[in-house]
């Protein structure tokens, strides 16, 4: 463990050591319900901002300096290894991210490009100006998109409400999707390995979309690439946290990957998930981010109803089920992290 972190909680909760009380980080932190956050994207591109290490820190600091969360998570995004590899990306105001250049042939596939690790160099410079401002005052977390869930917006072109595309890809041409996982996989073992030198304290995978999947497809077409790329990261001090909306349905195949963190989403019941885990894997989540429109004090109780079912076990991290929403109050989430941050075991 990184004996310069002043405040360790997240890395110990990770590891399932004894904590005072849960830490606290939320997905999407450092977003679009913050008027700082505008006052910067207003300014510039998204991936501009993505691009420019200075400008990636500022955000990425946003929520340390305003709400007081116990770890910083790398302001990027999980598309940037597609756009390394070879995918015209592109934002758009109110529809998200296109890529221009969707996977339709067996070519399309060869084009891909896997040795693509200094495409991304601006993000290991990123993470040195973060570390450098953050000085050891809570962990950094790095994170990267799972294979299947880029996959999905490669063959797509963009976010999908049905995801028809990549499953008739995943059902009538299983070798090619497989040929495509395999290169992501790759490419995200190395990009991880860069962040981990770079200095991150902590990483997380993102399956965003794996709740698209069947059981048997999940296993197949997700979990085998990254239970492939928790085998092949330089793991050393550095816990992994292993997210997919789905968690609650698949979390027996997630710890199969080995993961020291699996995040949860709000489906489940926390602690059955947790007591259902190999002995001493954490668990992270699960408060339904919808709950953050509700009254404070309504915040409060779910809050507080959480953290008393969880009471006495070691390895528990507070974060939503999800992420953030653009139009939740500010003044609702500062009031939710200093919920948790009074409670103690």
């Amino acid at each position: 463990m990184d004996k310069n972190l002043k405040n360790d909680l997240l890395i110990r909760a990770a590891l399932s050591q004894p904590t005072e009380r849960p830490p606290v980080w939320m997905m999407r932190q450092a977003g679009r319900f913050m008027k700082e956050y505008w006052e910067i994207k207003n300014k510039y591109s998204f991936l501009e901002m993505c691009k420019t290490p200075k400008i990636a820190a500022d955000v990425t600091m946003l929520p340390i300096d305003l709400l007081g969360v116990d770890a910083a998570i790398l302001f990027s995004d999980i598309l940037v290894t597609a756009e390394a590899m070879g995918g015209d990306l592109s934002f758009e105001q109110g529809v998200g991210p296109r890529f221009a250049n969707p996977i339709r042939t067996a070519q399309d596939v060869e084009n891909l490009n896997v040795d693509c690790l200094d495409k991304l160099q601006y993000v290991a410079d990123a993470i040195k100006v973060i570390q450098g401002r953050l000085d050891g005052k809570v962990p950094l977390i790095g994170f990267a998109g799972a294979p299947f869930t880029i996959l999905s917006y490669l063959v797509e072109g963009g976010s999908s409400k049905d995801f028809k595309l990549t499953k008739t890809l995943l059902n009538n041409q299983p070798e090619m999707a497989h040929t495509i996982l395999q290169k992501i996989a790759d490419v995200t073992v190395d990009y991880l390995n860069m962040q981990i030198e770079a200095g991150v304290n902590a990483l997380q995978l993102f399956d965003s979309w794996a709740l698209a999947l069947s059981w048997n497809d999940y296993q197949e077409f997700s979990h085998r690439y990254n239970k492939y790329i928790l085998s092949k990261l330089n793991r050393k001090d550095v816990p992994v946290i292993s997210f997919c909306k789905g968690s609650s349905v698949f979390a027996p195949i997630m710890a199969d990957a080995q993961p020291d963190v699996v995040s949860v989403d709000w489906n489940a019941d926390l602690l059955n998930i947790k007591k259902s885990l190999p002995a001493g894997m954490a668990v992270q989540g699960n408060l339904d981010p919808f709950v953050l429109y509700a009254d404070k004090p309504v915040i409060k109780k779910k809050i507080i109803d959480l953290f008393e079912r969880m009471r006495g076990e070691n390895g528990f991290i507070f974060n939503l089920g999800h992420g953030i929403m653009p139009d939740i109050p500010f003044d609702n989430v500062k009031y939710a992290v200093e919920v948790i941050k009074d409670f103690k075991y």
